[in-house]
């Protein structure tokens, strides 16, 4: 790869410099990333929760955020379409409601376009939840580790170290300069794949974890004398962060300084990165590692001279991270089905023909409440109801298929998410956008891996003027489209 090895044998013992007194490019608003059109930190109720994940669906839990049972992160979806990360403590976890209620606060005050922001929690009896963004590209531990498509390009890799470094400056710079257990499951990537750094890792530790993983070989050495998180071990994390970058695995940080000692910088460096980096650039970054795993914490560097020390190593700072990732930034370049399509298009008439055509065959997986009247004379009277709804709906009679899926959705004996689709596409052909939008939503509730309830979302919410909202939605039915075909 080029490296020069005379070069980096020496600065292992290099000792942390003062934080440069030179600017920075860019004023410290713009460095800092402050953002202002985020919604206000908010309590919420354990029933809009709820229903924003379908129930705590097993379907939309996700990995997105690095947490580990028993503490479950959920994606979920707000009536307002904001798509939000949900973190479900144990039981045991914060029994001290007013504690949980005041760190959350603290860390909802924080608002950064380097951090998954903290938008609300939920403290009702023994309930303790986390409301956040959620960032829908993963994170930096699938893309290393786990990558399918193509590994991370090192311009990606030195642009995620600067933005986690300017997240923890900012954090910092508030007064949050402790971050627990920071590793590349909590580096995720938003909807224009750019890096950002989770904000559950901010909270106080609560009564049922650890600051630190349970492997020693990465935990401070200082963590192991004292059980205290300082803002020294979060630089010494970092470093660890910055090793995973450079080698594309999660090596223990003694084993690679020893192999910096050893000269040894080709076992070291992510061989998916041959001829993408100057030796200059590599030895400066394992130099920057070098000094935030040093033994001593006073020798670490602090987040501002860390910044410093990264921007002029920034490359192809022109190209969107998307490019760089090689993921899509918008649904135009994300081929759809003709459902979706259609969708897109708000072409009611295609649409009706599709759904038309597919039946009930959907509903075989969903979830269906049964009672005991459904084998009286009421059952009949609730199956006419839909044949009635199906009779209207096939003959473009929109007005009494509403009629009949609404007395039928009435007697609640049985949870249809077609039904809900049909009247859906019935409200949007009577021009009826938000009762559309809400029979959609509630299908998705009834069954949330169903694309079909995810694309008339979008038909709805393009006729209600919301198109940032209805392309994401028509992504996530694409993606769910097709996770559906590859079963």
């Amino acid at each position: 790869m080029g490296c020069e090895v005379s070069k980096l044998s020496t600065f292992c013992c290099v000792s942390e410099p003062e934080a440069s007194n030179h600017e920075v490019p860019g004023s410290d608003d713009d460095r800092r990333g402050e953002v202002s059109d985020l919604p206000r930190f908010r309590e919420f109720s354990i029933e809009t929760l709820r229903i924003a994940t379908s129930g705590f669906a097993v379907e939309n839990i996700v990995s997105e955020h690095g947490e580990k049972a028993p503490n479950v992160v959920y994606k979920g979806k707000l009536e307002n379409q904001r798509r939000i990360a949900v973190k479900r403590f144990n039981r045991r976890a914060w029994p001290d409601a007013r504690q949980f209620l005041e760190e959350a606060k603290a860390v909802g005050q924080l608002r950064n376009n380097r951090l998954a922001n903290l938008l609300g929690c939920c403290c009702e009896g023994e309930e303790r939840l986390l409301v956040a963004e959620f960032m829908p590209n993963e994170t930096l531990a699938k893309h290393l580790f786990h990558w399918e498509s193509q590994p991370m390009k090192w311009a990606m890799r030195l642009r995620v170290a600067l933005h986690i470094a300017q997240a923890l400056e900012y954090c910092t710079s508030k007064e949050r300069a402790l971050y627990h257990d920071l590793n590349a499951y909590r580096v995720l990537f938003d909807d224009e794949a750019n890096p950002r750094l989770s904000c559950f890792g901010l909270m106080k530790n609560s009564r049922d974890g650890k600051s630190y993983s349970t492997n020693l070989a990465f935990t401070p050495p200082e963590y192991l004398r004292t059980g205290r998180v300082t803002p020294e071990s979060v630089m010494y994390s970092f470093g660890t962060l910055l090793l995973d970058l450079l080698s594309g695995k999660h090596i223990p940080p003694s084993h690679a300084l020893d192999l910096i000692r050893d000269r040894n910088i080709q076992m070291l460096m992510d061989s998916c990165l041959e001829g993408q980096f100057s030796s200059d650039d590599a030895t400066e970054l394992i130099r920057i590692a070098s000094r935030c795993l040093q033994y001593e914490p006073r020798e670490r560097p602090n987040p501002k001279s860390l910044v410093t020390s990264l921007i002029p190593l920034q490359k192809d700072i022109e190209t969107p991270s998307h490019q760089l990732m090689g993921i899509p930034s918008n649904v135009a370049s994300t081929p759809l089905s003709p459902l979706g399509e259609a969708c897109l298009r708000t072409d009611l008439t295609a649409i009706h023909e599709i759904i038309e055509k597919l039946g009930y065959k959907d509903d075989d997986g969903a979830a269906t409440e049964l009672s005991f009247q459904m084998w009286t004379n009421q059952m009949q009277e609730t199956l006419n109801f839909k044949k009635k709804g199906d009779a209207a709906f096939r003959h473009k009679d929109f007005a009494t298929a509403i009629d009949g899926y609404t007395q039928f959705i009435e007697v609640g004996t049985m949870l249809s998410p077609t039904i809900y689709a049909r009247r859906s596409l019935s409200y949007l052909m009577n021009e009826m956008p938000q009762e559309a939008l809400n029979d959609a939503m509630q299908a998705q509730v009834i069954s949330p891996a169903w694309h079909i309830a995810s694309y008339l979302q979008a038909a709805a919410l393009i006729v209600l003027g919301q198109e940032n909202e209805a392309h994401t939605t028509l992504k996530e039915g694409s993606m769910l489209e097709t996770k559906r075909h590859a079963l």
